[in-house]
């Protein structure tokens, strides 16, 4: 398992963080948000998932990686 943590813009409540989270769990992986610091923590199995894929699940969300 790897784990990450991306720095997203646009969150600002409560929906976002469940849609990240679900995202992450129809990608396979699980995403823990941190909605004050901005940050998502996702831990994945990188033999089944890249991160580009996850970044771009979280994008396709309306949310930005920087």
């Amino acid at each position: 398992m790897q784990t990450v943590t991306l720095n997203v813009e646009g969150m600002s409540c409560n929906h976002c963080v469940s849609s990240i989270e679900n995202a992450m769990k129809e990608l396979g992986a699980s995403g823990k948000v941190d909605l004050a610091a901005g940050k998502v923590m996702v831990e994945y199995d990188e033999n089944q998932l890249t991160l580009d894929a996850i970044k771009e699940a979280i994008e396709d969300q309306g949310y930005d990686i920087v």
